[in-house]
């Protein structure tokens, strides 16, 4: 059974945390959806690392936190936030690739 992140989840987001790293966040409805996705443990470092075309060593962690039923990783930021070249001072833009994201719970 597959699911996509965006019917499951309450909320999905990046944002900031610090210059040089952003987090992203999921959020899910339920806590049994929490569960079963976590349990699949197909929301890891490859994942994220291939989601957002960055080597793994560059996601930094991805954590679940059960009392919030939520998924949170963080990732290097290609530039520091508030550089020249940087797009998104926030972060707050960055979380699109997890929204068509569909994890295939076995």
């Amino acid at each position: 059974m597959k699911v996509r992140l965006l019917d499951v989840a309450e909320v999905i987001r990046s944002k900031n945390a610090g210059p040089y790293e952003l987090t992203l966040d999921i959020i899910f409805k339920e806590r049994e959806m929490f569960e079963r996705i976590v349990a699949s443990g197909r929301i890891d470092a490859e994942l994220i690392a291939r989601l957002y075309c960055i080597q793994p060593e560059n996601v930094l962690c991805v954590v679940s936190y059960a009392p919030a039923h939520a998924i949170k990783a963080t990732i290097k930021r290609p530039v520091c936030s508030g550089n020249f070249e940087d797009r998104d001072v926030y972060g707050a833009q960055q979380h699109a690739p997890l929204m068509d994201l569909e994890v295939d719970l076995l």
